[in-house]
């Protein structure tokens, strides 16, 4: 079996090792989404060990802007700062990514200007707003518009382009039925509730053509009464591929941050390890991993290929090129 620090294909793309630094808000964007000479150098001071960074979600469009210093990729206008934050982690010869993403109903029309939008009007809680439900004829330019958001990517020079399906946004949001409760082609049956992000990954597909490595952030479990359950998450993962996805970034839960109930290193492995065994494309494991150690095996023993090394780089940015340097 491959170990952490052996290096993996994607399509064209050779990344020199296992370990994936994945997207993590910083704030750190000027108020209309451009890079700042902070952004850059949080990621380069971060580039030299890993074999790929994922750059943090950044909103395809105003209407899904979740918070007030969020990196875009909205506006031709900023290409520039993203291929100079792009060329800083290349100097170390790093692959680098970035995810694109829409908040849907978590957004906060203070921030965004515009009341948020969702696949059904149901209130997030943590904003107290009621969103607008989706036309189907929005949908489809929603999903046009992370097109055109991937064809920045390609012309910043970033490497891969990863879609952004979990942590309770806008993609999640249709694959959830709890916050799903539509009746028309987008909704109902879990084939309807994945119509959307698949017309997303067409789209994006087909406006990056074959040549680069697609990813997909699936929340492949909801881990909440009533909601996305990990047999569906499979399904889902499937389809994903189907429709040209390379490789499959698992999490889970509606939000972002560690559920309660999870303890030790790696607590969501298990769903990744899930993915896996249903698909025949490359799968991120992610979960609260902080020992080179514990990455590793999770690569030896096939439960992932990429093991993804989130809040332990934040605190050492160095993190990845010590561990390599123990394992080998």
């Amino acid at each position: 079996m491959p170990r952490l620090f052996d290096p993996l294909r994607v399509r064209g793309l050779v990344l020199k090792n296992r370990i994936v630094m994945p997207p993590m808000a910083t704030g750190l964007a000027f108020e209309n989404g451009e890079v700042t000479e902070r952004l850059v150098k949080h990621y380069s001071r971060r580039a030299k060990g890993p074999g790929l960074i994922i750059v943090e979600h950044s909103y395809v469009m105003q209407s899904g802007k979740l918070s007030e210093n969020q990196l875009g990729i909205y506006n031709d206008d900023l290409i520039p700062g993203l291929a100079r934050l792009v060329n800083s982690v290349h100097e170390v010869g790093t692959s680098i990514a970035v995810q694109i993403n829409h908040a849907g109903r978590l957004a906060n029309s203070k921030i965004s200007g515009t009341q948020p939008v969702a696949p059904s009007p149901i209130p997030a809680s943590i904003t107290a707003e009621t969103p607008r439900e989706l036309r189907p004829d929005e949908i489809v330019e929603i999903a046009e518009r992370f097109a055109s958001a991937a064809a920045r990517a390609l012309k910043a020079g970033f490497d891969a382009v990863e879609i952004h399906g979990a942590h309770g946004f806008l993609l999640n949001q249709f694959t959830s039925p709890l916050t799903n409760k539509r009746t028309d082609q987008f909704g109902s049956t879990l084939e309807g509730r994945i119509r959307f992000p698949l017309k997303v990954v067409d789209s994006v597909r087909r406006r990056i053509g074959n040549n680069v490595p697609l990813f997909y952030r699936l929340g492949a479990d909801d881990r909440s009464p009533g909601g996305l359950t990990l047999e569906e998450g499979k399904k889902i993962a499937k389809k994903l591929v189907e429709a040209g996805v390379e490789v499959i970034d698992v999490s889970g839960g509606l939000c972002g941050s560690r559920p309660a109930d999870l303890k030790g290193e790696g607590y969501l492995i298990h769903l990744a390890e899930g993915v896996k065994m249903t698909v025949n494309v490359p799968v991120v494991g992610v979960g609260g991993i902080v020992t080179a150690e514990f990455a590793d095996k999770v690569v030896r023993t096939g439960r992932a290929d990429l093991v993804a090394i989130g809040r332990a780089m934040l605190n050492d940015p160095d993190w990845a090129a010590k561990a390599i340097g123990r394992l080998r």
